[in-house]
């Protein structure tokens, strides 16, 4: 492998970690969420599975390590660098042992969006599930789950209720289209000054396919509401952040904060669309692919992602993600990262033929 070259850059600062409360917290959950998921969603990998329950049989553990001395234990420094593989272009290497199960970073998105269809039913900042039970605030024509979320809209909202985006939207629902929505809103943040045109240009942009002329006939509608007259937001601007975007945004499944909300939404997750929108992210697009992964990424109730180490992970070690379903057959795999992903895929379960 080439020699390590961390990258330091602010964007990558941006990933914050968090103490053993909140994996406390959701652990007594993980027997029923491991059924719920086996049973109803069908769609990770035994992998996952049986990471999950062995995260279930160290609660003890956790649970006595989570005090020193009668003191919460602090969080650990970062245990991850991006460097530059032999193949890959960028990766995520572990700096030092990690162990099965643990937490190895959060990130939070750089942008998010609602998928279309539950724009009346999730956050419009961070993607967290409103219910009829809920408290939240609606502004316009958008809901929040709290006055946080509300202030934090502004670097997009206030610019984007300017315009009727009901053609832009119904274009992008015909079409089944989700991509332009995210490059609506990174507009919208560039417009109001909350990011720059070129914020998301260090990520790896995808080739162009017949797959995406759809989607740039999307800038049109762009363009129109929002009076694109700024010379660097122009189609060459779209079709760059678009490239970029289609290759690196994470659909978001909520896994749930409580076992009733689980229970409540099983029905209803077999039958339709169970992501709740896409995000963004920096540090987190730099994870590469294996169909078995040492590392997976998951929301409990919000777009706040979590990197969970699924196995041992030595020093110096690649932590990789899995972008599909790996329970799919060898050729499906194949066929669905090359035709979504641009990339054929050489890890030891695909060079096996499993």
């Amino acid at each position: 492998m080439n020699e390590s070259v961390q990258l330091l850059t602010p964007r990558l600062a941006q990933y914050d970690f968090i103490g053993h409360n909140f994996v406390i917290l959701f652990i007594p959950f993980l027997p029923q969420v491991c059924y719920f998921w086996k049973m109803c969603l069908g769609r990770y990998s035994r992998c996952l599975i049986s990471r999950l329950q062995s995260l279930h049989l160290q609660k003890r553990q956790l649970c006595s390590t989570a005090t020193h001395n009668g003191k919460p234990s602090q969080p650990s420094p970062p245990s991850i660098q991006v460097a530059l593989t032999e193949s890959a272009g960028r990766g995520v290497f572990a700096t030092r042992r990690i162990r099965a199960s643990d937490l190895i970073h959060t990130a939070k998105p750089i942008i998010t969006h609602p998928t279309l269809s539950t724009l009346n039913s999730v956050c419009y900042f961070c993607l967290r599930k409103i219910t009829s039970s809920s408290q939240y605030f609606q502004h316009h024509n958008a809901r929040f789950c709290g006055e946080v979320c509300k202030d934090n809209a502004k670097a997009f909202y206030d610019v984007e209720r300017r315009a009727d985006w009901s053609a832009f939207n119904d274009y992008c629902r015909s079409q089944g289209l989700k991509y332009p929505l995210l490059v609506k809103r990174l507009a919208c943040m560039i417009i109001s000054g909350a990011e720059s045109a070129d914020s998301i240009y260090i990520l790896q942009p995808a080739s162009l396919s017949p797959e995406m002329i759809l989607e740039f006939h999307a800038s049109g509608f762009l363009g129109e509401q929002l009076s694109l007259t700024l010379q660097v937001l122009n189609k060459q601007w779209y079709t760059n952040v678009l490239a970029r975007i289609r290759i690196n945004a994470f659909r978001i499944e909520l896994a749930g904060g409580l076992y009733e909300d689980l229970l409540s939404s099983a029905a209803a997750s077999i039958e339709s669309e169970i992501a709740v929108g896409n995000a963004i992210y920096m540090l987190p697009s730099f994870y590469n692919h294996d169909c078995d992964p040492n590392a997976h990424i998951m929301w409990i109730d919000n777009a706040d992602a979590r990197l969970m180490a699924l196995r041992d992970v030595e020093e110096g070690e690649e932590l990789r993600i899995c972008y599909i379903d790996a329970s799919m057959a060898r050729d499906a795999r194949q066929a669905l990262l090359s035709q979504g992903f641009g990339f054929q895929c050489n890890c030891l379960w695909c060079s096996s033929g499993d």
